[in-house]
């Protein structure tokens, strides 16, 4: 299933009143029950679900929609063995989509209200019996194919256009029901000559606008036939930087588990932060640095991406100017799978959270 734009009933909206406070809603759209709506013919559902899709009250010609002047989040809440649903670090998506709207120059969303708005938006979905139950066997596959509850908080700015900034924008807060992001088959990564972000842009900021060319590379090799697209530096081509929409981690030979260092092209990935912490807890000595393609084609023992949507997916192989290098015997290596299994289980509740990061919701 991966994104759904099936959405849940209950949506938020706040907009800034331009004097420090933001006016806040919980609106609640068409819809029948879950088991009403599963059993409705695919063109009423349709209907439907265009109906929950529907935000009359936003303008079309803004800055958002016509520059791409606008930025999101993405974080998820799983179901938990006790009948719960908790939310994986919400306060640091939440510190994060703060700081790239202060980056775009719009007012900042306060992490306090990014963090009730996301529980409160579940919590009323899952009233209505909107949301994934636990099922024990997700655990025969470390939860690789397991359900959750996708939140995507966005940016959206008043009416306009010519080129300017948001001042008084909106926030709004929706849910899906998600699974598995990459799908099953090869998981073979491939460079790209395309360019992600250049220093002194927005490329450490979850922009709108940064998405379009990792979209276009992306595609570009799944019609190749590999998974995953490999971003390198603007300037040289030469050091590794992030995937179409995850950051990048290789185990090299001697132990050390290196991701390329936070800059100014580079998004700072709650997951990635997760597994960095994670990757100590078991002792694997870690490194944030810049990181050659040839380093990692000649000393990496495992490889893998991460994200809020990707989770810990692993890579087979990197392909570079002709030249590739197979990893772990093209399976899933032994580090890759215990950090998997173990952050994986700290989100749907089979392994103690020591961290704290689950908030109920």
């Amino acid at each position: 299933m991966a994104f759904s734009l099936s959405m849940y009933p209950w949506v938020y909206k706040a907009q800034y009143d331009g004097k420090g406070g933001w006016l806040e809603s919980y609106d609640e759209k068409p819809h029948k029950t879950p088991a009403q709506e599963e059993a409705l013919p695919a063109g009423e559902l349709q209907t439907l679900l265009a109906q929950r899709n529907s935000f009359p009250e936003l303008p079309l010609v803004n800055y958002t929609t016509q520059y791409g002047m606008g930025c999101f989040e993405g974080l998820k809440a799983f179901p938990q063995p006790d009948g719960s649903l908790k939310l994986f670090r919400p306060d640091r998506n939440g510190a994060r989509m703060q700081k790239s709207m202060e980056g775009l120059q719009m007012p900042g969303y306060p992490q306090k209200l990014f963090v009730e708005a996301t529980k409160t938006v579940v919590a009323k979905n899952a009233a209505l019996g909107f949301r994934p139950q636990f099922d024990p066997s997700w655990e025969k596959d470390l939860f690789q194919s397991a359900s959750a509850i996708y939140l995507r908080p966005f940016t959206y700015s008043e009416p306009a256009i010519g080129l300017g900034l948001s001042h008084t924008p909106w926030v709004v807060v929706i849910g899906t029901p998600v699974s598995a992001y990459f799908v099953e088959g090869s998981s073979a990564a491939i460079t790209t000559d395309r360019t992600r972000a250049t220093p002194k842009g927005t490329g450490w900021i979850k922009c709108d606008a940064n998405y379009v060319i990792p979209t276009l590379a992306k595609k570009e090799a799944e019609a190749a036939g590999y998974m995953e697209a490999v971003f390198l530096d603007a300037k040289t081509q030469k050091y590794v930087e992030e995937g179409s929409s995850c950051n990048f981690f290789v185990l090299l030979k001697n132990g050390t588990l290196v991701t390329p260092e936070l800059g100014d092209t580079i998004l700072p990935g709650i997951t990635r932060d997760s597994v960095l912490t994670l990757a100590r807890d078991l002792g694997i000595k870690t490194e944030e640095r810049r990181l050659e393609v040839k380093e990692v084609l000649a000393k990496g023992t495992e490889c893998f991406v991460t994200g809020t949507a990707a989770g810990i997916s692993f890579i087979e192989s990197l392909t570079h100017q002709s030249k590739t290098a197979v990893f772990s015997g093209a399976k899933m290596g032994e580090a890759t799978r215990e950090l998997l299994k173990t952050l994986k289980g700290i989100q749907y509740g089979v392994v103690t959270d020591t961290h704290h990061w689950m908030l109920q919701a």
